[in-house]
């Protein structure tokens, strides 16, 4: 895992986009306006390491990938937390998620206390489907702090330890070559 410092411009300008555009024109599970913060605020910070370019957002829902890169189509994903991820936590994609057409995700924390967004690792989505676990909507799942919730919808998790993992960013780029 590594880390980034996010300024304040990036979370402005993530800001900006969730304000202008809806992220979330799926059938469901849209995510909050906050939840869509977090996560474009993940993309920008992946989309400027990978010289991306700017997000367009003016049809909302980007069909299931954010990046291309070396053929590879990459879904950002962004987990609001409020301390540093650890090996055992785990990182969300929803059922509906894993028909769309991003080959690869990368998986990312957002510390909201310190604006630090931790680079968790990456994998490919047949990787993903092999090593994740699904639990069926309305499933009670348990978090390590005591607290629960029902699930909204089919739910993969896969822990960070099960990611390919990075060190650096230059380890990123050059494992998804």
């Amino acid at each position: 895992m590594f880390n980034f410092k996010v300024d304040q411009y990036i979370i402005y300008k993530a800001k900006m986009l969730v304000s202008k555009y809806n992220f979330g024109k799926r059938s469901e599970a849209n995510g909050t306006k906050e939840q869509q913060i977090v996560g474009i605020i993940g993309e920008l910070m992946i989309r400027d390491l990978f010289n991306a370019g700017n997000i367009d957002g003016s049809n909302g829902f980007d069909g299931g990938y954010d990046i291309k890169y070396n053929n590879k189509l990459i879904d950002v994903k962004t987990m609001g937390r409020t301390s540093p991820p650890k090996e055992n936590f785990v990182n969300n994609l929803i059922d509906l998620q894993i028909n769309h057409s991003a080959n690869h995700f990368i998986f990312n924390s957002f510390n909201k206390k310190n604006n630090i967004l931790t680079v968790c690792g990456w994998i490919s989505k047949t990787n993903f489907v092999k090593l994740a676990k699904y639990f069926p909507k309305d499933t009670i799942r348990k978090r390590t702090d005591g607290t629960q919730f029902k699930t909204f919808s089919g739910l993969y998790e896969i822990k960070n330890k099960d990611l390919n993992g990075v060190n650096t960013p230059d380890e990123l780029l050059i494992q998804l070559k």
